[in-house]
Parts: C-alpha cells; structure tokens; sequence
C-alpha cells in the first residue's frame, strides 16, 4: 500500500515527553518538542519543521507564554504565525493544532481566551483543531490533578487522556486527501510594465 507516514509532534515538554513511536507505531513519529518552548521559540525553528517534510504535523504550543504572562493577543499572533509559515512551508501536510491544555485554575479564562482565537483561525489555512480541553479540565478550568503532580506536566494517566483524544484525531486527519498544493498567481511587480 501507501508508505508509512511521516508525522512530526512539535511542542513544548508537553511534546517532548511523549514515546510517540512507541503509541503510534503504524507512523514514521519524529519528536520536535523542547522543554520549556514558547511560541517564539518555535516559529525560530519552524525550519527544522519544515526540513523533515511531514506528511503531518501535530501541533501543541502555548502553555509557557502563558506561564511567562504573555498577553493574549502575543500569543494568538504568534501561534497564527506558526500555522501561516506551515501552511506556506509544506502546502500538501495534514495540520492538528491542538488546545493549549489546562494548568492551574488561575489561568483557565485566559487559556480558554487563546483557544477561542486559535480554533477560529485554524480554518483559514487547512488546519484541523482538536479540542483537549473537555477531558483534560476540572470544571473550574484546572488540569485534573489526576494527570499531573505539578499542574502543568502530564503523568501517564494525563498522557492516556490526551490519546483518547489524539489518536482518533491523528486518524481522522490521516484519512484525509492530502491538501492540493494552491494556485500560485504571478507577482505582477516581476511582470514588467505591460
């Protein structure tokens, strides 16, 4: 049949954590989170993204803006930045932007605000949007103390909850026709005068 596909994970430690190729071992799972990442750091090194030529590209991002009091609008800019440049650096992959997950309470409206945002935008540049939010919040916004000993980390009862959702996302996603390549129009200003 088709070849395996290449699906890259790219985040924070959320990201980094995960045995991806051990939990999806029918994919090609590259791992390009980095503890402690921001937005800004990503859209820095969206061309390590872009180098492995993904069939897809699983994205979650936004939980350290967040820790580091980044106002809401910065960080919605900054994550539509990074869908933008996907979208322009690998026309044909499959994206899953996912919620930025819950942390402590204290947060919760502010978290919920970005998301908003995000999941109206996604749209915009063939982006799919997978909502963590309902099975990884408390009611009153804090992670589930059940998946984490820090209110921000995933332990593997928080990583299992996350695949209950991910993995028929990824599969969703994956079922998909790859995205046809848009219509590059002329610039006109290399045209001449005519």
């Amino acid at each position: 049949m088709s070849a395996v596909s290449k699906t890259v994970f790219v985040g924070d430690s959320l990201t980094e954590g995960g045995r991806w190729q051990e939990w999806f071992p029918e994919l090609e799972a590259v791992n390009l989170g980095v503890g402690g990442d921001t937005t800004e750091g990503l859209i820095e090194r969206l061309d390590e993204v872009a180098a492995e030529q993904p069939d897809t590209v699983v994205l979650l991002i936004g939980t350290n803006d967040v820790a580091n009091r980044r106002a809401v609008e910065h960080v919605v800019r900054n994550i539509e930045t990074i869908l933008v440049t996907l979208r322009n650096e690998l026309p044909d992959a499959r994206i899953l932007l996912q919620s930025v997950l819950p942390r402590g309470r204290e947060y919760a409206e502010f978290v919920k605000e970005i998301n908003r945002h995000v999941w109206q935008f996604a749209a915009t540049v063939r982006a799919h949007y997978l909502d963590l939010w309902p099975v990884m919040a408390e009611p009153d916004g804090e992670l589930n103390p059940a998946y984490t000993e820090d209110r921000l980390h995933l332990n593997d009862a928080g990583y299992e909850a996350w695949l209950s959702e991910l993995r028929p996302a990824i599969e969703r996603v994956q079922d998909l026709p790859p995205a046809s390549r848009p219509i590059r129009l002329p610039d006109l200003s290399e045209l001449g005068n005519a």
